[in-house]
């Protein structure tokens, strides 16, 4: 059998199962910055979530809509589109960066974190807080 025109990773999973894993994925990749999961998982994650870095990057009302749908919290949508694709302008791909860290335990899986290339500022909500603790 051929693999011409399989595209993505199933993951054992049926469609709906992959889409919200992928969706989760990416949220917390935008809560968070940086990420540890398996290496195929990783690497999918990679064409999914450079697909909404470019659609954050527009910035108009459709794309931040998209964004909003492929996200699992509006909060982490309007971060990605509001704090993080500003500071990604420079480039016009490889946003994110896949790195092999450790075997798991468990089973031996490959082990991988993904973060942002670019290093993200401080945001304007983590300023204020710093701010108060001071």
């Amino acid at each position: 059998m051929h693999r011409h025109g399989y595209k993505g990773r199933k993951f054992g999973r049926e469609r709906d199962q992959r889409r919200a894993l992928l969706k989760g994925l990416a949220t917390s990749l935008v809560e968070h910055g940086k990420i540890e999961t398996t290496l195929p998982k990783a690497k999918e994650l990679v064409r999914y979530i450079e697909k909404l870095i470019t659609k954050a990057k527009k910035g108009d009302l459709h794309s931040r809509r998209q964004v909003i749908a492929k996200l699992s919290t509006q909060k982490a949508a309007n971060k990605l589109v509001d704090e993080i694709a500003p500071q990604l302008t420079k480039r016009t791909s490889g946003h994110v960066r896949v790195e092999r860290t450790r075997l798991r335990v468990g089973d031996g899986a490959q082990l991988a974190t993904i973060a942002f290339v670019d290093e993200l500022k401080a945001t304007t909500d983590a300023v204020k807080t710093e701010e108060v603790k001071a």
